[in-house]
């Protein structure tokens, strides 16, 4: 439905967004103005500790300094509540007590539809339960009992029987005047082709009701109760009410709990949400049975920025989520993705629950995967790289999968991360292939020869510490590529690491990885060694404190914010070009000694003056940082996801 900008103006003008924002948010006193109209608060969308959260009463708009997030009235209650756009001008109209304008007759004409038909699915919802608590529904009953029900959670969800009989809901509707047409459009009675009589499309079912983000019953999910039935889970076909790709079990009451605690629990079954709701995981939400659709994954993300996909550790499990990984990759968003956590054992959620509790559910739940871990750890264990051709297969079946992301600026951060991490794999594993047969030295002893053969500088611990920044985060290196290309390296095997890596960047889709590592010269394959003890060696034997860049930057050990390393990593580049222009200083003035005319004196006093502002601004980064890293030091554990 299309609304005219007078309307939603005067609905802007009723209702002051402050006060609507305010429901959600505590406004800081220190930085709040309410004569003038600007408030301030810590983020409603993302987790922040001072407040970047700006409202500005007399433009009638938002913004979060720290996450981008901007908007409305509208925009703010389509984020914070999961409803459409036309959703929340309903909504709101009703706050401000404007009333809406007609809908033209088509629309009228289908709404009335869609409401009639949610009207026979309501009327199906009260037989199914009437029928669960009476004497046919003793079996079902018993079910729910040895699953571990409680009366509380069988009424919240509306449980159900279904009598195993051909017409026993199709003869109550009928009673109630309801046309056996509208009983087959709604999905509940079948009616044969050869005009037959309809009968019942649910018969001797355990039967859930499915509603839709209003709260009302649009569909119905229904669990045999017989071992020899087929199939396990019978859901209502597609109506004009109910489109499995779209909707999301559990939704309507998952939104508000999601936006409170900032997440999302995404489960394969109702039943597995229905186990977690009831142990007071009450931001849980469930597929319908069918693959992911895109529509699907862009409807969690109103819910949670990264919903945790919740599958089984079985074959079965692992299989769903990498069918989930391909329907996610083309709608990736900047500060949209999803993690995965694979149950162990085989258990299912209820399973899971019922052995180790909730506290048990939630420290799996905070060992979830990235999406990029999962998509490297879908590809590499199926993946052998002992041939030219088949790294090339590898790389290509990144590049594919990569290039069916929309969003250029997601789709080069995973194309930078990923290069990278290949040129480790391919790294490692032609380092093995020339250890083959001989006697390998520890990782350890591999980070003592590193440092033997590469020649030691002034600058050493700084460029080498740039370079294992670059590597371990190549972002760092893609937002400060002129910088970093042009940085004055004192070590030549630093400036050849420092090409090599540029080349990878400058040039991400057409730079084979397999073709640089296999290049190397023995010193530097010393060096990159060195750089990538971190992750292909140390870590295997249990010995990640001795990482080299660790060594050098020990706060990574307490997985400082990203702003915090990158702060850090652009100072480490003010203190090489700081470096660079004593350098240039000392010589001028040894030339100085031989020969000083005009010109020479106006270029010392100007790189004086140019060196004294860098070294006033590199003390006060520098304390800065301190002070910000004494912070992350001193900081609790976070705990695991709640």
């Amino acid at each position: 439905m299309r609304f005219e900008p007078r309307l939603l103006d005067e609905i802007r003008a009723r209702l002051t967004l402050s006060d609507l924002v305010g429901r959600r948010v505590t406004w800081d006193r220190r930085k709040t103005q309410p004569g003038k109209g600007d408030f301030w608060a810590c983020c409603p969308f993302h987790q922040e500790k001072s407040p970047s959260f700006h409202v500005d009463d007399r433009r009638n708009r938002y913004k979060c300094f720290g996450c981008g997030a901007s908007g409305d009235h509208f925009t703010f209650v389509c984020e914070t509540e999961g409803l459409s756009f036309p959703e929340s001008v309903e909504r709101l109209a009703e706050q401000a007590g404007v009333a809406l304008p007609a809908p033209d007759p088509q629309a009228a004409r289908r709404e009335k539809k869609r409401a009639g038909l949610a009207e026979i699915c309501e009327m199906a919802a009260r037989f199914f339960e009437a029928e669960f608590t009476g004497s046919r529904g003793a079996g079902a009953r018993d079910y729910t009992a040895k699953r571990g029900l409680k009366s509380e959670t069988l009424s919240e969800f509306r449980f159900g029987f279904a009598p195993d009989s051909r017409d026993a809901l199709k003869s109550y509707l009928a009673a109630k005047g309801v046309p056996e047409a509208d009983m087959a459009e709604a999905g509940l009675v079948i009616r044969p082709d050869d005009g037959r009589p309809g009968y019942d499309r649910f018969r001797g079912r355990l039967m859930i009701p499915i509603h839709d983000e209003r709260g009302r019953v649009v569909a119905f999910g229904g669990r045999t109760l017989s071992p020899e039935g087929q199939p396990k889970y019978l859901n209502s076909p597609e109506t004009p009410l109910f489109h499995k790709g779209v909707m999301l079990f559990n939704a309507h009451r998952a939104r508000e709990p999601a936006f409170k605690a900032g997440e999302a629990v995404v489960v394969e079954g109702y039943m597995d949400a229905i186990a977690l709701w009831q142990a007071g995981i009450h931001h849980v939400l469930a597929s319908l049975g069918t693959a992911f659709t895109e529509d699907q994954v862009v409807r969690l993300w109103k819910f949670a920025p990264e919903p945790v996909i919740c599958f089984d550790g079985d074959v079965a499990g692992v299989s769903a989520a990498h069918r989930a990984i391909d329907r996610i990759f083309p709608v990736l968003k900047s500060g949209y993705s999803f993690q995965f956590s694979f149950l162990p054992d085989g258990m299912d959620p209820d399973d899971l629950i019922k052995e180790r509790g909730v506290d048990g559910f939630r420290q799996e739940m905070g060992k979830a995967q990235a999406l990029f871990d999962a998509v490297w750890e879908r590809e590499i264990s199926v993946s052998r790289i002992d041939t030219p051709e088949r790294k090339a297969a590898l790389e290509k079946r990144f590049d594919d999968l990569i290039g069916t992301i929309r969003d250029d600026r997601v789709k080069r951060r995973y194309q930078l991360d990923l290069k990278f991490k290949l040129s480790n794999l391919f790294f490692e594993q032609s380092r093995q292939t020339r250890r083959d047969g001989k006697k390998s030295p520890d990782a350890a002893s591999g980070l003592g020869i590193a440092r033997e053969r590469v020649a030691a500088s002034d600058d050493f611990g700084t460029e080498r510490l740039v370079l294992g920044l670059c590597m371990r985060f190549p972002h760092l290196l893609d937002r400060n590529f002129e910088r970093f290309a042009g940085l004055p390296f004192t070590n030549t095997l630093h400036r050849q690491l420092r090409d090599i890596l540029c080349r990878i960047v400058d040039d991400l889709e057409a730079a084979p990885i397999a073709d640089l590592t296999s290049s190397f010269d023995e010193p530097l394959r010393d060096i990159m060694q060195e750089m990538m003890l971190e992750t292909i060696g140390l870590q295997e034997q249990g010995k990640a404190e001795f990482s080299a860049l660790n060594h050098r930057f020990p706060l990574l050990k307490s997985n400082p914010p990203e702003d915090f390393v990158e702060a850090a990593y652009l100072h480490f580049l003010d203190l090489l070009e700081l470096n660079a222009l004593e350098e240039e200083l000392t010589g001028e003035l040894t030339t100085a000694d031989e020969h000083l005319d005009e010109h020479s004196w106006a270029r010392i006093q100007a790189l004086t003056q140019d060196l004294s502002r860098r070294r006033e601004e590199c003390a006060r980064d520098e304390a800065d940082l301190a002070e910000r890293a004494r912070k992350i030091r001193s900081a609790p554990p976070v705990a695991a996801a709640q």
